[in-house]
């Protein structure tokens, strides 16, 4: 499984900065394995590695988000950008040499790898509770990368220990995305139960429950997400901003923000902002524009959310991805209100709140007029998703738990899923491509 690209060392100017009162090393350039897993501090440097990894423009920096937005799209957004990958996925025909594909693989890979060897290594780690909440920020971050590995492409392969060693056979067979779920869930509740109710810009205890409850909707679980989605809304202490511009472009975590990417002039990445913006906020001018079939998903034009948006040369833009610099919003105190609503109403329970007065409150933040519950249904649920998170890397994910179509393909059409990059194909001999995407 060589094009699995793993990464043993990618360690940023920020973990030096970090560190270099305690260290006396080697440029990044020539750092060896052997010094780089030989020491607390360069094992808790790589922890932070994993973190710059995961932010990059190829998965959590934007593009995860953009694919799975794009792919799942209908008539909702117009692309019209030059760029050959994304219009792949508007069009729902992705070759297998996409690089966005590629990219998402190989990045995902990389920070799987990066957390794999801080687990393996988490001995180094002196004090116990250091060690104890690296392990559940590592757990973490690989669960958050199967997880959407598995959702992207299904079956993949399932390592959990760390590769130093590239002169080993390194093909691997796919593992069953059950298995891989299993895992997820594993990971998350070792993280839930070992990291602090406070991390900082890190994870915390509450960012693992929040992606549990994620995963457990998604697989139908709606007792379990319901609990989960309770627990972060009543236990966490974050709470939905006061407006819902409010939960976007902050270049440090608001109320809302259960877990978001960092971004700074220095770090991170928010490539959301070169497809969304415009070219005066950073962006390429309106590569996805928002169209009349997207503002038809409002019947309040008091509805803050369905005028926030912007125009920009007879395009009309999104404004949840303005400031070049904004940190990139991952799980939301939003998003665990509709989770909550949803699975209480799936359930006919009402846990925390009834599902009613659960979607009225978070309609009232935006000014939409309430609803009755005759409108409650599963296409209210599925609307109310995409007026509130839309753009937020929802959508085709959405789309086949629902049951409904993107464009004219059914929620399992093959062109729905993503294709084994060819260079793990080529490179991986154990490795079976997706139905759809050739022999």
């Amino acid at each position: 499984m060589k094009n699995f690209n793993y990464v043993v060392l990618s360690i940023s100017l920020l973990f030096f900065l970090s560190c270099e009162d305690e260290l006396n090393i080697d440029p990044a350039q020539s750092i060896t394995t052997e010094t780089a897993l030989s020491s607390e501090g360069t094992i808790l440097g790589i922890l932070i590695g994993a973190y710059d990894e995961a932010g990059q423009s190829a998965s959590y920096g934007g593009r995860n988000h953009l694919a799975s937005d794009l792919l799942g799209n209908t008539n909702q957004v117009t692309w019209s950008g030059t760029f050959v990958d994304p219009r792949e996925f508007y069009l729902k025909d992705i070759r297998v040499t996409n690089a966005f594909v590629a990219g998402l693989w190989s990045n995902s890979y990389e920070v799987i790898n990066q957390v794999n060897l801080v687990i393996d290594n988490a001995e180094l780690i002196s004090v116990e509770n250091t060690k104890s909440i690296a392990i559940g920020e590592a757990k973490f971050l690989r669960a958050l990368s199967y997880y959407d590995l598995v959702r992207h492409f299904g079956d993949v392969p399932l390592r959990l220990t760390g590769i130093s060693n590239y002169g080993i056979d390194l093909d691997m067979a796919r593992t069953a995305s059950a298995t891989v779920y299993n895992q997820i869930a594993t990971d998350l509740t070792d993280a839930y139960n070992t990291l602090p109710e406070s991390n900082g810009v890190y994870a915390d205890k509450y960012a693992a429950l929040a992606l549990r409850a994620r995963v457990h909707l998604q697989l139908g679980n709606y007792e379990e997400a319901r609990d989960d989605a309770d627990k972060v809304l009543t236990e966490s202490g974050h709470s939905l901003a006061p407006t819902f511009a409010g939960a976007f472009n902050n270049f440090s975590d608001g109320v809302e923000d259960i877990f978001a990417f960092q971004v700074t002039s220095q770090t991170g990445s928010n490539s959301l902002i070169t497809f969304y913006a415009s070219e005066a906020n950073g962006g390429r001018g309106g590569d996805v524009s928002l169209n009349d079939e997207f503002f038809d998903l409002f019947s309040d034009a008091n509805d803050e959310r369905s005028t926030f948006y912007y125009e920009d040369d007879d395009n009309k833009l999104t404004s949840k991805y303005t400031y070049l610099y904004g940190n990139i919003p991952t799980l939301r105190i939003g998003e665990m209100h509709l989770i909550r609503a949803e699975a209480n109403f799936r359930l006919n329970t009402e846990i925390g709140l009834a599902p009613l007065a659960e979607v009225n409150a978070l309609r009232g933040r935006s000014g939409a007029a309430a609803v009755t519950a005759t409108d409650l249904d599963l296409d209210f649920f599925f609307n109310e998703r995409q007026r509130e998170l839309s753009f937020e890397g929802h959508l085709i994910h959405d789309v086949k738990r629902f049951g409904k179509t993107a464009g004219s393909e059914a929620p399992n059409s093959t062109k729905l899923v993503f294709p084994i990059p060819q260079a793990e194909m080529d490179a991986n001999s154990l490795m079976v491509q997706n139905p759809g995407y050739g022999i």
